[in-house]
């Protein structure tokens, strides 16, 4: 004799009925807990319920801090130096604007100036480091002329020495004779 399959058949269904609603229930229990929102009154109060208000003295209530990525990102936005309105950065590459047209103009205004080349002698003062300081020996020859200011343009150089070289038999030392510059020819304002 041979078993017959019908009752396997028949249980199949069943079980899988009964998987589906364990597993519906087992999901129910396992969900997050959710706080149940107040339904809006619209002024209405039911009796022997009194509104949640805090007492006007009394501490604020206390934010608690949630540490998820929108609450991270808004600590780096907090972080970012503020940034000027459109008005302010506009007024700002205006007044940078006007400081460079001024300084063009002032630069345009030291060209128009009529410049002179003027020819003459004029020392060059020796500085503290012991070199010549031909733009004074500028300024002096364009000074004389009636000019500001000069820009040497050519320079000369002569040894002066003193009376002592000329004394027969006597010997020469290194600070009988220097040299001297001179501002020849200067371009003046």
């Amino acid at each position: 004799m041979m078993a017959r399959p019908a009752p396997l058949i028949a249980t199949l269904p069943i079980a899988t009925a009964t998987l589906a609603i364990v597993m519906l229930l087992v999901s129910a229990g396992a969900g997050w807990p959710q706080a149940a929102t107040p339904q809006p009154s619209l002024g209405i109060q039911e009796p022997g319920v009194q509104p949640a208000v805090p007492p006007p003295g009394g501490p604020a209530p206390v934010h608690e801090e949630n540490p998820g990525l929108i609450n991270e990102i808004g600590k780096l936005f907090d972080k970012l130096p503020s940034l000027k309105s459109p008005q302010e950065t506009i007024e700002e590459f205006n007044s940078r604007a006007r400081d460079a047209a001024k300084g063009a103009s002032d630069s345009l205004s030291n060209l128009a100036r009529p410049s002179s080349m003027v020819s003459g002698r004029a020392i060059c003062p020796v500085s503290a480091n012991g070199s010549p300081d031909c733009k004074l020996g500028a300024d002096k020859l364009c000074q004389s002329k009636g000019y500001k200011e000069g820009k040497s343009l050519n320079t000369d150089s002569a040894q002066s020495c003193s009376a002592k070289v000329l004394i027969p038999g006597r010997a020469r030392k290194p600070d009988d004779c220097r040299t001297d510059n001179y501002v020849t020819s200067a371009l003046c304002q």
